[in-house]
C-alpha cells in the first residue's frame, strides 16, 4: 500500500468514529422526539395537517444552510449544532411513516379490540403499533440513510465525520480522499440499513421481543464502542481538548497554513490539532468565542465582512486599523501578517486577453457583456464585487457562482471567460492565465494575518513559536507550495514541510 493510501486510512477509525456517533445520536434523538409525535397526530386530528408541514418544511431548507443556521443559533461549533440539524432533518420519515402506518391498520380490528374491552392506550399498544411496525421501521431506515449522507455536510460547522475526507479532498483535488470519504459513508450507510431491517424481520415475523431491544441496544452501544476501538475521542480534533486548536478555512492554502502551524507548535513541545474545512463566518465566530486558538484569515476580508467597510485605504492603514477593531471588539490579537497577499484578481486565459488587447480590467469592461464570469460561492455576494463591477461598468452576459477548485479549468476550458481567481493560486501560471491589473485600485489588500484568541495570546511559549513566522512567507513561496497541492499532487503536509524550510532559510 503507498504511503498516500496508509495516510489515509489512518484518519478513517477518527472520522468513522465520529460520523457514526453523529448519525446514531441523531436518529436516536430523532426517535424520541418524533414517535410521541406522531402517536399525538393520530389521536388530535387538527394536530396532522400543522406538525406535518413543519417537519416537511424542514426538508426543504438546504441541509449544509441549516447546519450553518445552527451555529449562530447556539453560539457553538462542532457536535452539538450538527447533531441537531441531523435530529431535525431525520424526522420527517419516521413521523410521515409513523403516521400512515397507524392510520392503515384495519378500522375492523381496532373496532375488535374495543368491543374486547381494550381502551384506547391499549389499543394503540396491542393493535396499531405492532401492525404499523414495519411502515415505521422503513420510515427509520429511510431517516438512517438520509443522516449518514448529510452527516457529511457537518465539516464546514467544525464536527468530524466523514466529509473531512471529502472537502478537503475536493479542495486539494485528491480524489483518494473524495473516495475514501464517500465509500465509507456508503458502506455505513449500508450497514445501518441492514440492521435496522432486522428490526423490520423481526416486526413482521412477531419477534420483536428479543431482537428489537438487542438491535436497539447495539444502535446505542455503537457511538460508545467506536472511540474505544481506536483508542481516541472521535471528538479529538474538535474545539475543548486539550492542546491548541488551529482552525482553516475551505481551501487549500488554508489546510497547508493550518499544518504549518500545528508544526511549529509541534516542534515547540506544543500539542496542537487543526480543525479544517469551516465556513469563513464560522471560523471567525469561534476564533472570538475561544473555541478555536488560531488561525490564518486575510485583512480585506475582515476589513469587508466583519468590520463593513467600504473604503480602501492603504495596506498598512488597513492593518492598523483591523488589529485594532479585533481587539477592541472581539477580543482577537492579531499577531502580524506572514509577509504575502492572497487578494482577489480578475484573470482570463492569456491567448484569449491577448487577442483582445484586455491587460486590465477596465479593458475588460468593453468586452464584459458578451462574457461570462465565473468565481466562487461567496464572490458575487462580497462587497469587493460590487465595487468592481460598479467602478468599471463591468456587466456579465452570465455570472457563474461553483467550487474554487473548478473555476480555473473552467477558465482554461473556455467554459467561463473568466474567473475571480486568488493571486497565490499556483494554478493561475499553471494553466497560463493572466491577472488583470485593477489600475483604480477598486480591491482591498488582501495581507494573510495570523490571529489569535485572547487566551492563546497570554501564552508566552505559544507566541515563541509562531512569532517566525511573521513576515516570513512571500507571494512566491505560498504560490509555490499551492502548486505543489493543487497542480502536483503532492500532500498537505508535504507543502507545509517546503514552507517550514523557506522559513527556516530565512532566520
Amino acid at each position: 500500500m503507498s504511503a498516500a493510501w496508509a495516510d489515509l486510512l489512518a484518519l478513517l477509525p477518527e472520522y468513522l468514529g465520529a460520523h457514526l456517533t453523529l448519525t446514531v445520536i441523531a436518529l436516536a434523538a430523532g426517535l424520541i422526539i418524533s414517535l410521541p409525535a406522531a402517536i399525538l397526530v393520530t389521536r388530535v386530528r387538527v394536530l396532522r395537517g400543522p406538525v406535518l408541514a413543519v417537519v416537511a418544511t424542514v426538508q426543504t431548507i438546504p441541509s449544509l444552510a441549516l447546519l450553518a443556521l445552527m451555529v449562530p443559533l447556539l453560539r457553538t461549533i462542532g457536535f452539538l449544532p450538527a447533531v441537531i440539524a441531523l435530529t431535525l432533518y431525520s424526522m420527517l420519515p419516521i413521523v410521515r411513516n409513523t403516521v400512515t402506518g397507524i392510520e392503515e391498520v384495519d378500522p375492523d380490528l381496532i373496532e375488535a379490540a374495543r368491543g374486547l374491552g381494550m381502551t384506547d392506550l391499549q389499543v394503540l399498544r396491542l393493535v396499531q403499533l405492532p401492525l404499523a411496525m414495519p411502515v415505521i421501521i422503513a420510515g427509520i431506515r429511510t431517516a438512517a440513510v438520509w443522516v449518514v449522507g448529510i452527516a457529511t455536510l457537518s465539516t464546514p460547522v467544525g464536527a468530524a465525520s466523514l466529509g473531512n475526507y471529502i472537502f478537503t479532498g475536493l479542495q486539494t483535488q485528491n480524489h483518494r480522499a473524495v473516495l475514501v470519504g464517500c465509500l465509507s459513508a456508503a458502506a455505513l450507510a449500508l450497514v445501518l440499513d441492514g440492521v435496522i431491517r432486522l428490526l423490520e424481520v423481526a416486526s413482521r415475523r412477531r419477534r420483536g421481543r428479543v431482537i428489537v431491544p438487542a438491535v436497539l441496544g447495539l444502535l446505542i452501544v455503537a457511538p460508545l464502542i467506536a472511540p474505544l476501538l481506536v483508542g481516541r475521542s472521535p471528538n479529538a480534533a474538535h474545539p475543548g481538548h486539550p492542546g491548541v486548536t488551529i482552525g482553516a478555512k475551505t481551501f487549500t492554502e488554508q489546510y497547508i497554513l493550518a499544518r504549518l502551524i500545528a508544526d511549529r507548535l509541534a516542534a515547540a513541545g506544543i500539542d496542537a490539532s487543526v480543525l479544517e474545512s469551516l465556513g469563513s463566518a464560522i471560523v471567525f465566530d469561534a476564533l472570538a468565542a475561544g473555541r478555536i486558538d488560531a488561525y490564518v484569515d486575510y485583512s480585506g476580508t475582515i476589513w469587508a465582512n466583519h468590520m463593513q467597510r467600504d473604503d480602501m485605504p492603504a495596506a498598512d492603514v488597513v492593518l492598523r486599523e483591523m488589529s485594532a477593531w479585533l481587539q477592541r471588539e472581539r477580543g482577537i490579537i492579531c499577531l502580524g501578517p506572514l509577509g504575502f497577499e492572497n487578494a482577489y484578481a480578475l484573470a482570463m486565459p492569456r491567448q484569449t486577453a491577448g487577442r483582445l488587447g484586455i491587460a486590465t480590467v477596465a479593458d475588460l469592461a468593453a468586452h464584459a457583456d458578451g462574457m461570462a464570469i465565473g468565481g466562487d460561492y461567496e464572490f458575487f455576494g462580497r462587497p469587493e464585487w460590487l465595487a468592481l463591477r460598479d467602478a468599471y461598468g463591468l456587466t456579465f452576459d452570465r455570472r457563474v457562482p461553483m467550487d474554487s477548485t473548478l473555476m480555473y479549468s473552467a477558465a482554461r476550458a473556455g467554459e467561463v471567460d473568466v474567473i475571480a481567481a486568488f493571486t497565490t493560486d499556483g494554478r493561475i501560471a499553471a494553466l497560463d492565465l493572466v491577472v488583470l491589473e485593477d489600475p483604480l485600485d477598486v480591491l482591498p489588500p488582501y495581507d494573510a494575518v495570523l490571529l489569535l484568541a485572547a487566551p492563546a495570546a497570554g501564552d508566552a511559549r505559544l507566541l515563541q513559536a509562531l512569532h517566525p513566522l511573521i513576515d516570513a512567507i512571500d507571494d512566491r513561496a505560498m504560490r509555490q507550495a499551492n502548486r505543489l497541492v493543487d497542480v502536483d499532487g503532492r500532500s498537505v503536509t508535504e507543502a507545509a514541510a517546503s514552507l517550514m524550510r523557506v522559513i527556516e532559510g530565512e532566520q
